[in-house]
């Protein structure tokens, strides 16, 4: 009977779901909420989450600003702890329970804050100048461990932060100088045009200094929005957790220290750091786990090993033993999850052919908790730490975005169709699920929500390729319908129910009368090594293959017009996408999206260059890749593009360059095809995900109109 009352209840949760009829507007974007940061107090009684939500600009009102606040639950109900127009940033909480620790800026920069919870005012910790993230209490709730990130400059002449003004180990690789030393130049030297080498010296880096020109000597120079000539160090402090304490340096050279934690005695601290001390940071792609004293001292090597990057290291609270996981820096990454003793020996890979990111442990050091992207989903997993054994917990139907565990429960926030992102607690195996929030609710109560229906297509390679179709909402059987191919980028991403960031774009459409279907093609994330790597040097034809097995599959639906279909994607979907219209004339109307279009271009003009050796097995100089990538890239047909396109770049988009975009265009225009190209004045590549949000409704909205245009 229980059982039965289970489902009834399921059932007619789906059908309440279903059964608005309000359309999702383009601006329900700005009214989502979204949960991170989810972290439980030590005595297991409450939990802190941060909420991430978009307010209407003071000065604008057609533009919004991101938001983030924090949030506490008794497990009963959730209310706000944090306000104001300066975000805050996720906590951690103090060993007693009664006080976290977060960050929020003032006059522009980050800094600690210990804020008690059960009354009192939030006391400013740190005052930096170069501001202060990532605080963690340690265990024994005494100190507060953080990061302080500084550039190259900074670093060099400052003299709290490099009293003894070393230099780096390393070359700085300035061209005609053998060593460091001209580092130590005389900064008394008169700045003079006309004057001696030395003067004219002096004048060079003054115009450097008044942003008058930048000088790159450094591999790596572009960041997302920028040019950016120096490089950058996170660097670790210690503070005693109470007001008016002085932070304590731990690292100071010339490298940076990421993921830092808190052995469980309180006496060690963990970080991951460059492996060789002589190489350029930017040319330094292995990783080490190294430990070292609260002050800094007998910094240790742990686990290092050449051609491997080590990350995440977290340890288990009995202190004994240390989950972690590694990538192989040459050709594809790939994480692989492993334990080890906490001082590095005995290191022992899981079996578990999915990336995994974050860790917890139990309470008594037997199971290590992760979420892992997988088939669509983002389902939490429980690894065995005496059996070695993985076991899923949750659903491929929904996603675990953020979680934390205690003695007896887990807080975790939620994406799934009918409801993007809200706060759940269940028992530690995802039984007895509580929904705790309602941050969402009275925006979707009222609203037609499609559903995906699930498929499974098999390619060339005998592969599994998974992809859904969304019906359109208020769908009528006897109508007929446009249907729209939406793929992701990454080329390593994965979409599906339990994927939160298509969660609007995908329900807007389905509500605007399209239909939608989306894959995962070969070479996405969520489906394991090998199906990961099953588009190396084949970017176009075979991921083509199954999107387009996914989109004709589709327009066997009764309901599909399929003299109306169209086609988008971004980033490395924004490639599939010209590949596609430069080899298929199906689509009434394409919208390629901040994309790579020639190879060649891309591995001199984006940040992520290094796909370009990774992929394709070498270098666009060498001629057996040269061929490659001329076979690879969409540019090379671009005679045969018959598809209206249009194109879209954000002008400070460095992670793909805003020349591949210029180029379509521009050739498109010399060839006399239907081609419109939009450029979003300081956008970066994270435009669609993390940008301007007013540039977000833009987006959406030209994808419609756009599309509007040939299929009405």
């Amino acid at each position: 009977m229980k059982k039965l009352f289970f489902l009834f209840l399921l059932i007619s949760n789906l059908i309440l779901a279903q059964s608005g009829k309000e359309k999702v507007l383009v601006t329900d974007m700005t009214k989502l909420k979204q949960i991170t940061n989810v972290t439980i107090s030590p005595d297991g009684k409450r939990a802190v989450y941060a909420l991430r939500s978009n307010e209407v600009n003071e000065t604008d009102k057609l533009d919004f600003d991101y938001r983030s606040h924090l949030w506490v639950t008794d497990f009963q109900s959730v209310k706000q702890l944090t306000r104001g127009t300066e975000s805050v940033g996720g906590a951690s909480w103090s060993a007693d329970s009664k006080q976290i620790a977060f960050t929020r800026n003032v006059k522009g920069k980050s800094q600690i804050f210990i804020m008690p919870l059960d009354g009192g005012e939030a006391i400013q910790l740190t005052d930096l100048k170069y501001g202060a993230n990532n605080p963690q209490y340690s265990p024994d709730g005494n100190k507060i461990l953080f990061s302080i990130n500084v550039s190259f400059s900074e670093l060099l002449k400052d003299t709290v932060l490099n009293p003894n003004k070393k230099l780096p180990s390393w070359s700085f690789e300035k061209a005609g100088f053998k060593t460091n030393d001209f580092l130590k130049a005389d900064k008394k030297v008169k700045a003079n045009p006309d004057g001696s080498l030395e003067e004219i010296r002096a004048y060079l880096d003054k115009d450097v200094d008044d942003k008058k020109a930048k000088v790159f000597s450094r591999l790596n120079f572009q960041g997302e929005a920028s040019t950016e000539p120096e490089i950058r160090f996170n660097l670790l402090f210690v503070v005693d957790a109470k007001e008016a304490a002085k932070p304590q340096q731990i690292t100071r050279s010339f490298w940076s220290f990421n993921g830092a934690t808190w052995s469980a005695d309180s006496k060690k601290i963990y970080a991951v750091c460059g492996r060789d001390s002589l190489q350029h940071p930017d040319r330094e792609q292995n990783t080490a786990i190294v430990r070292m004293n609260v002050d800094g001292t007998g910094l240790q090597t742990l686990i290092a090993e050449k051609g491997i990057s080590y990350s995440n290291p977290t340890l288990s609270p009995d202190g004994k033993s240390m989950v972690f996981t590694m990538s192989k820096i040459e050709w594809l990454g790939f994480n692989q999850t492993l334990i080890a003793n906490a001082d590095g020996t005995n290191v022992t890979p899981i079996v578990f052919d999915r990336a995994v990111s974050n860790f917890e442990w139990s309470d008594d050091s037997r199971f290590v908790y992760f979420a892992a992207n997988s088939n669509g989903g983002i389902p939490l997993y429980r690894l065995d730490f005496t059996t070695k054994k993985v076991e899923k917990l949750s659903d491929y139907d929904s996603g675990i975005s953020s979680f934390d565990i205690s003695k007896d429960r887990i807080i975790y926030a939620k994406t799934e169709v009918k409801n993007p992102s809200e706060l759940y607690s269940s028992d530690l195996l995802m039984k007895n699920s509580i929904k705790l929030s309602s941050h969402n609710d009275n925006l979707l109560k009222n609203k037609a929500l499609s559903f995906p229906e699930k498929h499974i297509y098999v390619n060339s390679k005998g592969q599994n390729v998974e992809y859904w179709i969304m019906k359109p909402a208020n769908f009528e059987a006897d109508k007929k319908y446009p249907l729209l191919l939406n793929m992701h980028g990454g080329p390593t991403a994965m979409w599906g129910p339990g994927e939160n960031s298509m969660w609007h774009e995908f329900q807007y459409f389905c509500s605007q009368g399209y239909g939608v279907v989306y894959a995962n093609p070969r070479g996405s994330g969520g489906y394991g090594k090998d199906f990961q790597f099953a588009n190396y040097q084949d970017w176009g034809t075979g991921p083509a293959e199954d999107v387009l097995a996914a989109a004709t599959n589709a327009t066997k639906e009764s309901w599909v017009d399929t003299a109306r279909q169209v086609i988008t994607g971004g980033s490395y979907a924004g490639y599939l996408t010209a590949w596609i219209v430069g080899h298929d004339n199906r689509f009434k109307a394409a919208f390629a999206q901040r994309g790579v279009y020639e190879l060649t271009t891309f591995m001199g003009e984006g940040n992520a260059w290094r796909l370009t050796p990774n992929y394709f097995g070498g270098y666009p100089w060498e001629a057996k890749t040269k061929d490659i990538l001329d076979r690879e890239s969409p540019y090379s047909y671009i005679d045969k593009i018959k598809t209206p396109l249009l194109i879209k770049h954000g002008e400070n988009d460095l992670r793909t360059g805003v020349i591949q975009s210029e180029m379509m265009y521009k050739s498109l225009k010399i060839l006399g095809k239907e081609v419109e190209y939009v450029r979003m004045p300081g956008a970066t590549h994270e435009l669609s995900r993390a940008g301007n949000v007013r540039q977000k409704i833009d987006r959406m909205l030209r994808i419609y109109e756009f599309f509007e245009r040939y299929i009405f």
